[in-house]
């Protein structure tokens, strides 16, 4: 047996999911492993492709979105009108609202 991972009367299931972790789903948030939690899920954001722009969108909230005049009404981009940098941003501030939930 794993002496780091001792799956003994004192461990529950997340806390040995929040130990074992896996690179395809997002640590388990346990309410006393709170730091620990915190750490992991920066480390598995930063291992996504655009980890760096996902993790602001986390710290800082999402990209607010450009607005364009249209016959003398202000309105809001559509994701289409948005710029190649502007769209990486929208699908990254998705992916980490996914991540969260």
């Amino acid at each position: 047996m794993d002496p780091i991972i001792s799956l003994g009367q004192k461990n529950t299931l997340a806390e040995y999911m929040i130990l074992s972790g896996a690179d395809n789903r997002p640590p388990m948030l346990d309410k006393g492993l709170y730091d620990s939690w915190k750490s992991r899920m920066e480390l598995y954001i930063q291992n996504r492709e655009h980890g760096r722009m996902i993790l602001e969108s986390v710290e800082n909230g999402p990209l607010i979105w450009p607005t364009v005049e249209e016959n003398g009404v202000i309105r809001t981009k559509k994701y289409v009108e948005l710029s190649a940098a502007e769209k990486i941003q929208a699908n990254c501030d998705m992916k980490a609202t996914n991540i969260i939930l």
